[in-house]
């Protein structure tokens, strides 16, 4: 087992900006065996800066090239958003537990993702689109607080069109030339039947997860089969330094995906 606390490198082929404060880097490792999961996560960092915690927004299923999404809010995001193209970046891991796609597998998903949730949870719908006869109808919510703020616009005219996913888009304040759903993200549950059946999985600012529940609640579906990304408070990402403990909780160990029956009583979970 690699040591957790070693770095690895890798090379930045392409940086694209989502928006005026996230940028998109597609990566390149060089090591054979590194593998991760869905829902995993890496301490991305550069020297004499330190390191945050990113989710992976591309499938496994692409490596040796693997994708990040970096929001500019702090020293060392900045520091990378100003990094260039075949400059180096170090990351630790794969850490944390991913999503159990053998357990999703045969199985109706939806997945609900609100803002820059959709980064984490990209990692997964891209990995059910490259293994799409492993999985029954899939859904897919998305919603941003404006058009301007809607991220990988390739996908989401790909999603728009495709009969593998049932995608449905909405905003909470539209521009002039919006022609979609305008309203909160759970107002697209008029659009489309969700089956009882269903197994789900919400990212996304944490105001939304209890009224995405009380929709799910009413539609029968178990709270067993809703998993949650909780991508925050993290830091050392190996449960070491506590700072992302909640009660008997590490959400960079123990999560950062957890079934919502296992953290709903959890205060300050979400």
């Amino acid at each position: 087992m690699k040591n957790p606390f070693i770095p690895r490198k890798a090379i930045i082929e392409k940086i694209t900006y989502l928006t005026e404060k996230e940028a998109h880097l597609l990566l390149k490792v060089d090591e054979k065996g590194f593998s991760y999961k869905p829902g995993q996560f890496i301490e991305v960092g550069l020297f004499g800066f330190g390191e945050i915690p990113i989710g992976f927004a591309s499938s496994p299923n692409r490596l040796p090239y693997f994708e990040i999404v970096v929001r500019n809010v702090g020293r060392v995001s900045g520091a990378i958003h100003k990094l260039k193209e075949k400059d180096e970046i170090y990351f630790r891991g794969p850490l944390g537990n991913g999503f159990d796609v053998d357990f999703m597998k045969g199985k109706n998903i939806l997945i609900v993702a609100g803002g820059i949730g959709l980064c984490p949870t990209r990692s997964l719908i891209q990995y059910i689109l490259d293994n799409r006869k492993d999985f029954k109808d899939f859904v897919l919510f998305y919603g941003t607080k404006t058009p301007q703020e809607q991220l990988f616009q390739e996908d989401l005219s790909n999603w728009r069109v495709m009969k593998e996913i049932n995608f449905c888009e909405t905003v909470d304040k539209p521009s002039p030339d919006w022609k979609g759903n305008v309203g909160v993200i759970t107002t697209l549950f008029k659009k489309v039947p969700i089956n009882p059946d269903s197994i789900v999985v919400i990212c996304g600012p944490p105001i939304m997860y209890k009224f995405v529940m009380a929709e799910l609640s009413g539609i029968g579906i178990p709270k067993k089969h809703v998993f949650v990304d909780l991508e925050r408070r993290m830091k050392c990402g190996i449960g070491k330094c506590g700072h992302c403990q909640i009660n008997d909780k590490y959400v960079c160990t123990d999560g950062p995906v957890f079934r919502f029956s296992e953290i709903e009583n959890l205060e300050e979970a979400l």
